[in-house]
């Protein structure tokens, strides 16, 4: 991976391509939802993948954007945080004594989309900077320097990790997915991806949601399921996500959870089944799951659903 240390200073002339820029970037940074996250006990066995509804439990309580959750291990979670100024920074949550710690406090840049890199000495963003460029950024779990990822790669929106190589989300007219095999080969997956890009688990695979190819089912939006195989540079459908759904999730090599509305469902890619609702959670005053993880231990589930009112 190419990398660039330190913040550096890329304000060309105002031209159409900056003026696109910034207009993503605003949409990024401001027109984020409300939401909160929810912790949430889950089982996977032999015999299938339980959720325990039940336990339910509210971890954040802002009026803002709590959202974008992650495990970075079985009891650490990393996820976006508005503030009141309107900023958005990085925050730890430790599942064993219920703590909150900032991992960014950033005042005139914000943070988003944090993973943990392979390495685990890391957490990536999605920093929005000074000059509003959006590229990907790593933040040493130590508290260290930030480091620079990818520096002539931008404006990035979502990302994917793959070992060390991160498939990024690029805005624009109309969005791409790519792979940057390295500085002078930066490969085109696709033209319109979904913002989710999940490496599948024990394969050589990034897979996203392909909205060039919509279909209406029982009136909800379908889009197709693809696998980009980083070894032979191809695509493939594995299926088709839940309709009117956005963010999903791997068990395991075979099987995916998505959400929609208040409900959770699984799906078996190798069997080729249907969806399958396995949970609802009604939460007072909660609607419409979105982001969703699992972690590592797949004994805790997190959710993030905006209020209802």
């Amino acid at each position: 991976m190419f990398i660039l240390k330190m913040f550096s200073s890329t304000i060309k002339p105002y031209n159409l391509l900056l003026a696109t820029i910034f207009f993503f970037t605003l949409t990024y940074a401001h027109a984020q939802k409300s939401s909160d996250l929810f912790l949430i006990q889950a089982k996977k066995g032999l015999f299938g993948f339980t959720i325990f509804s039940e336990t339910a439990k509210k971890i954040t309580s802002g009026k803002y954007y709590d959202n974008q959750p992650t495990f970075i291990n079985k009891s650490q979670l990393a996820f976006t945080s508005q503030d009141e100024s309107g900023n958005f920074d990085i925050i730890m949550y430790n599942l064993s004594n219920d703590k909150f710690t900032n991992m960014t406090r950033t005042s005139d840049i914000s943070e988003f989309s944090p993973d943990i890199t392979s390495c685990g000495q890391y957490i990536s963003t999605v920093t929005v900077e000074k000059d509003s460029s959006q590229r990907l950024w790593l933040y040493p779990i130590n508290f260290g320097e930030p480091e620079l990822l990818y520096d002539d790669i931008k404006p990035v929106g979502y990302y994917g990790w793959h070992g060390e190589t991160a498939a990024l989300f690029l805005l624009g007219t109309p969005n791409r997915l790519v792979y940057p095999y390295s500085r002078e080969d930066i490969f085109e997956v696709a033209q319109n991806p979904g913002r989710c890009i999940k490496r599948r688990p024990g394969t050589d695979e990034i897979v996203y949601l392909d909205k060039g190819s919509n279909i209406v089912s029982d009136g909800k939006e379908v889009f197709e399921l693809k696998a980009f195989d980083i070894k032979n540079r191809q695509s493939a459908t594995i299926g088709t996500a839940l309709g009117n759904a956005e963010d999903f999730f791997w068990l395991d090599k075979n099987n995916l959870i998505m959400a929609r509305d208040n409900s959770i469902y699984l799906k078996n890619i190798s069997k080729g089944t249907d969806w399958e609702e396995i949970a609802t959670l009604n939460i007072p005053g909660y609607k419409n799951i979105s982001r969703i993880t699992l972690s590592p231990d797949n004994k805790n589930l997190v959710i993030a659903m905006e209020p209802s009112k």
